[in-house]
């Protein structure tokens, strides 16, 4: 077993921050396996409906099979009541599978962790989902992954309340390239993504080129 799970052990950076106005989510790009870089153009950061996004750490197949079971449960759940969910329903929905996908036997343990946001008319929402499906609800900043120490360190020291959308987004940037210094399992570059009163929309696209020309 713990040959099976250096293979398939899957490293990266997220990061949530509640502003004044929005939710910012942000994510580098690299995939790795263990000490191989398997990927360095992936994209961690998606939109489960027009007004939520997720962001995905852990096993790659897992993570983005969850992804589009969200994605088919909340159209679903228009069709069948033709109303939107709720943020904190859909928080609820994507721990339930991820509790389920956890305790199922595999001889590949589906270790994957998210971080949700989304704004309903009760306002915005952001909430951690842990591998085990537990849910925490963020009011301030959060961060998964191996380079999440570093993330936290930056935002500890630089966020304050009542955060402008500006503001978040180049706090991320920070928090995102502070794990891609010191994190070997994080880099290539940095995406965010903000959800306001608008719906769930990419801003920044950073790809950072380290090939020898």
């Amino acid at each position: 077993m713990d040959q099976i799970s250096e293979k398939v052990q899957k490293g990266t950076t997220t990061v949530g921050i509640v502003c004044k106005d929005c939710i910012v989510l942000a994510a580098d790009k690299r995939a790795s396996a263990g000490n191989f870089i398997a990927s360095k153009d992936t994209d961690k950061i998606h939109k489960i409906s027009p007004n939520m996004a997720v962001t995905m750490a852990g096993l790659v197949s897992d993570a983005q099979l969850i992804v589009k079971l969200a994605k088919a449960e909340l159209s679903l759940k228009k069709i069948r009541s033709q109303k939107d969910a709720k943020v904190k329903e859909a928080a609820n929905m994507v721990a339930n599978i991820l509790y389920q996908n956890i305790r199922k036997f595999s001889t590949v343990p589906g270790i994957v962790s998210f971080l949700l946001g989304g704004r309903d008319n009760h306002g915005f929402g952001l909430y951690e989902l842990g591998v085990d499906g537990s849910l925490s609800g963020i009011k301030r900043f959060v961060s998964t992954g191996s380079g999440s120490f570093m993330a936290y360190g930056v935002m500890e020291t630089l966020y304050t309340e009542e955060m402008s959308m500006k503001e978040g987004i180049e706090l991320s940037m920070k928090a995102i390239n502070a794990a891609m210094q010191r994190d070997m399992a994080t880099g290539e570059g940095v995406d965010v993504f903000v959800i306001d009163v608008n719906g769930a929309k990419k801003v920044v696209g950073k790809k950072i080129v380290s090939e020898l020309k």
